[in-house]
């Protein structure tokens, strides 16, 4: 495992316990964040049956509204922490459709015949060459036609957009009633940031291949980035 993402998982593991309770009050435009992806897949594929592999998958969050959301066949969860897939083995259990694994994004084999991926607040821990990397081996593992939805937390295009976009997110999340200690546990969380701005990524997504990119939805620092293979 790559000193990034164990550093990260290390972090995360500390926080799965409180992690979905977390995640409403410090995501402005949750369910928009979440959702407009998994409306996009749906309005795709018409109810087909899908294999989908969600990584970074964490407890499962992103993971069970694809399951709600669309025809689901087979769904394998990938993520660096075995104490936040803990969780999404307890959301999950009794469903035979759901896999799951412990690895690294960085250096993991994503398999292939993948109809969609989906990843939610995850890539972002990763330095911005193994995220190029990781989308254009994601193009790979998808089918022709597969979609790629990653809801993420992006960087501000310019340092004075990213101080902005920080100071609206604290002002956001303490309106919403977020705490100091909240307010503390996720800035603990966000120090394994490498954020990357939503036109940059929507560069390294055409230039691996993928068509159709798109940004259908952006709130400051939270932004849903697609294409299709």
């Amino acid at each position: 495992m790559t000193d990034i993402t164990a550093a990260t998982s290390g972090t995360f593991s500390k926080y799965a316990q409180v992690y979905d309770a977390d995640r409403r009050p410090l995501v402005p435009g949750y369910d928009e964040l979440y959702g407009t992806g998994l409306r996009l897949i749906a309005d795709e594929t018409q109810g087909r049956p899908l294999r989908v592999l969600d990584l970074g998958a964490g407890t499962g969050l992103f993971a069970g509204m694809a399951l709600e959301a669309l025809n689901v066949s087979a769904l394998h969860l990938v993520d660096a922490s075995a104490a936040m897939l803990d969780g999404a083995r307890k959301r999950f259990a009794g469903d035979a459709r759901v896999s799951y694994a412990v690895d690294d994004l960085v250096t993991m084999d994503l398999g292939s015949g993948w109809d969609v991926v989906i990843s939610a607040l995850a890539i972002h821990h990763l330095e911005d060459a193994a995220k190029r990397d990781l989308y254009a081996r994601i193009r790979v593992a998808l089918v022709p036609g597969g979609r790629f939805v990653n809801a993420e937390q992006v960087a501000g295009p310019t340092p004075a957009q990213e101080d902005r976009y920080v100071r609206f997110w604290k002002a956001d999340v303490q309106a919403r009633g977020v705490d100091d200690a909240g307010l503390a546990a996720s800035l603990d969380r966000q120090r394994h940031d490498r954020c990357a701005p939503t036109g940059t990524q929507l560069d390294w997504l055409r230039e691996v291949g993928f068509a159709e990119v798109d940004c259908p939805f952006q709130l400051w620092r939270f932004a849903v980035l697609t294409g299709r293979a």
